[in-house]
This record gives structure tokens, C-alpha cells and sequence, in this order.
């Protein structure tokens, strides 16, 4: 899964240099909108489109048949039922070719909300006059079985990141969490510490003005599901009794013009981005759905 995060990465690093430079927002409907299209493409393909019509048709044809027979309760009941089941078979036949669609949805998606969906932790001059849950809450959850090693936990801060509460370990479920901020702009190595070993979470700080850096994310984690979700940095080793690194509290992006943003708004403009586009290509592209 590193492989094939990393190759993305680099993919994508590149293809959206000339897309970036007019804004996010813009990456973000241009990138939607060629997935809407070779989605459709794909679909096309690897649906039954005859199968499709057929049942459509069909469809359409009990309609009629409960409009002219509407005084007929046996007819009419009859061709309501004939509906229900069409209307199955159609889902089942969508239904089938959108689930390998979802792989490359997934990774795609991935991609966008670690590049638009956050930004950089904000810089404090003095920590000391801000009140408790102001700063960024960093969070280390213990892999199933390793519950009881929290106590041997350790997170080492670099210069120019500074704790603001004590490291707490909470035994009982197996994780620890400390809350951070950062006194400088820059890229910083959060190190977690167990076994013996240290493992590292990125961060980064930046004035409100700076550009951000291409790829943030607030979580590194062992799992692959989570390795699918978050492809910045590589996983956790699975030895080393560590399931998530997480900056509870990492800021949401703002998409400018778009009314949504943060990660929840990347997910939703690019999926009805790509929706948008793909069903205006419909009927150009000759495809059934």
C-alpha cells in the first residue's frame, strides 16, 4: 500500500501543479470532473447497457399499464408488483458495476482531502495566554493487544512545538493524549515512542498568510483501510504496537467561494462535482444508466 500511496502522490504532485495555480477550489472541479467522465466511460463498459434499457423499458411499460387499467384493482395490483421487481433487477444491474468503481473513487478522494481539506497548525507567539483546548490535541491509540504498554508511551516534541497540558496515558483504554502548539512556522517530527523504538507523526505550522505545503493530513495510522484514507505518509510498522498518531484538532481548509469546506466539503463538492458532469454526458456518451 506504501508503493502504490507513494506513486500517487508523486502523480498527482504533478498533474495538479498548473491546476493549483488558479486555486483549489478550481483543482478540485477540474480533478471531479475528468473522474465524473472516465467513470462514466468505465461504466459503460463494464455494465450491461442492453440489460439496462431493457429493464428501463419495461419499467415504463407496467407505468402505462397501471394508467390504462387504473379501474381494474387486479391488473393494477398486478403490474405495481411487475414495477417493484423491475425496479430491483435495475438497482442490481447499476449496482454491480459502481462497487469496483469505488476503488478508484476512494483513492482519488484520498488524494483531494489531504491536499484541500486542511491547513497548517496556526503559530503562537506566547502559548501561555491561551486557555485550555486552544491548541492542537495529539492523540496515540495503542493497536489491540498493546493496551497495556500506554505507560511505556513517550511523545518527544521538536523545538519550536510546545506542550500546553501534561501527557496523560489513559490505561484503560489504551491510549495517550497531549495537547501541543506550535511557537514557529515550519515542518516538524512528532516522536512516538515505544519498545524501544520511535516513530514519527508529521506536522506542520505556518503563518495565516503562507501557502501550505501540497499534502496534509492529521493521521498516521497501521491499518490498511487507514492507509487508504490517508496516503501522505507511509503506515505505521504493524510491530509496532501502535494503531493511530492523531492530531485531534488539525484546522479545516476553507474552499473560498464554495459554502462547504474542510474534509467533509472536499468529499461532497467532489462528488457532486463528478455527478454533475457525468450526467450532463449521459446522452452524449450514449451510456445507460
Amino acid at each position: 500500500m506504501n508503493v502504490l500511496n507513494g506513486s500517487l502522490n508523486a502523480i498527482f504532485d504533478v498533474l495538479l501543479v498548473p491546476l493549483e495555480a488558479v486555486g483549489p477550489e478550481f483543482s478540485l472541479f477540474v480533478v471531479s470532473g475528468v473522474f465524473g467522465i472516465l467513470a462514466l466511460i468505465a461504466f459503460k463498459h463494464i455494465s450491461w447497457q442492453r440489460g439496462i434499457k431493457a429493464t428501463k423499458d419495461k419499467i415504463k411499460g407496467h407505468m402505462i399499464e397501471i394508467r390504462l387499467y387504473q379501474d381494474d384493482l387486479g391488473l393494477v395490483s398486478r403490474a405495481i408488483g411487475k414495477v417493484m421487481l423491475r425496479n430491483l433487477q435495475y438497482l442490481g444491474l447499476n449496482f454491480g458495476p459502481f462497487v469496483p468503481l469505488a476503488v478508484p473513487f476512494v483513492f482519488v478522494v484520498a488524494q483531494m482531502v489531504v491536499r484541500y481539506g486542511f491547513v497548517p497548525m496556526p503559530v503562537f507567539d506566547d502559548p501561555s495566554a491561551l486557555l485550555a483546548g486552544e491548541g492542537t490535541e495529539v492523540r496515540i491509540e495503542l493497536a489491540h493487544g498493546h493496551e497495556r504498554e500506554v505507560g511505556d508511551l513517550r511523545l518527544v516534541l521538536p523545538e519550536g512545538i510546545e506542550a500546553v497540558s501534561k501527557f496523560v496515558p489513559v490505561a484503560a483504554k489504551g491510549y495517550a493524549f497531549q495537547e501541543i502548539v506550535a511557537t514557529r512556522a515550519g515542518e516538524f517530527d512528532l516522536l512516538v515512542e515505544l519498545g524501544g523504538k520511535a516513530y514519527v507523526k508529521k506536522l506542520y505550522a505556518a503563518e495565516e498568510s503562507a501557502a501550505p505545503p501540497r499534502r496534509l493530513q492529521p493521521e498516521r495510522v497501521s491499518s490498511l483501510l487507514g492507509a487508504t484514507l490517508w496516503p501522505s505518509e507511509e503506515t505505521l510498522p504493524g510491530d509496532s504496537g501502535l494503531a493511530r498518531v492523531v492530531l485531534e484538532s488539525y484546522p479545516e481548509s476553507d474552499l473560498g467561494w464554495l459554502p462547504l469546506s474542510g474534509p467533509l466539503g472536499v468529499i461532497v463538492w467532489f462528488v457532486v462535482f463528478s455527478m454533475a458532469v457525468g450526467f450532463a454526458l449521459l446522452k452524449p456518451l450514449g451510456v445507460q444508466i
